[in-house]
């Protein structure tokens, strides 16, 4: 194995364990040392390669935005009509069959408004991924309508976002509730909303 390619897996080995942290305790939860016991990695290896905490966070916001960005990207590019694209990012947040679903991973979910109020780097990276995932969902209710497997609606970025948010909000009280029924409600909502003029 190369230099090159050990210092590549110390360095995901950190960002692994440091998104397994957060997502259980988040940002402010989780010390430095806790993500050096986690990885197995000494505070010097850490050093080399990030400046900081902050840092550290940065990096791993980026490498899950764009996982995220990725996974949805290959679900628009599979054959099949719109719509059922549509719904299975929708499905994808509810855990199923002993899996966790989107809503149950997502650091968007889990660390959104907590890095707003901390680091502007951090905020900035999520806004951005947000704005991605909403220009791909409104590029699906386009092409949906398209292929008539979507209702036309007059604004697909507004409604894009809203539905995002829609999504976003019940994920929140799902945490909250330690329950998925404010998840299924808004599938039943969203199937509802989408459902093409005619269809039963």
């Amino acid at each position: 194995m190369t230099e090159e390619s050990k210092s590549d897996l110390t360095r995901k080995r950190i960002l692994d364990a440091g998104r397994s942290l957060l997502l259980r305790h988040g940002f402010s939860g989780v010390g430095l040392s806790r993500i050096l016991a986690e990885s197995g990695v000494p505070k010097g290896s850490f050093y080399y390669y990030f400046a900081s905490k902050e840092a550290f966070g940065t990096a791993l916001l980026e490498e899950y935005v764009a996982g995220y960005l990725d996974r949805f990207d290959a679900l628009i590019t599979a054959p099949g009509p719109a719509g059922g694209k549509l719904m299975q990012f929708w499905d994808a947040w509810l855990a199923e069959a002993g899996q966790a679903g989107i809503a149950g991973e997502c650091l968007v979910v889990k660390l959104g408004a907590e890095v707003a109020d901390l680091s502007a780097p951090m905020r900035e990276i999520l806004d951005r991924g947000v704005d991605a995932v909403v220009d791909r969902i409104a590029r699906l209710l386009r092409d949906g309508a398209e292929d008539g497997s979507v209702a036309r609606v007059d604004d697909p970025e507004a409604t894009a976002r809203m539905l995002y948010a829609k999504w976003l909000g019940a994920a929140v009280l799902a945490k909250l509730a330690q329950s998925d029924a404010a998840l299924h409600m808004a599938r039943e909502e969203t199937s509802a909303q989408l459902a093409p003029t005619g269809a039963s």
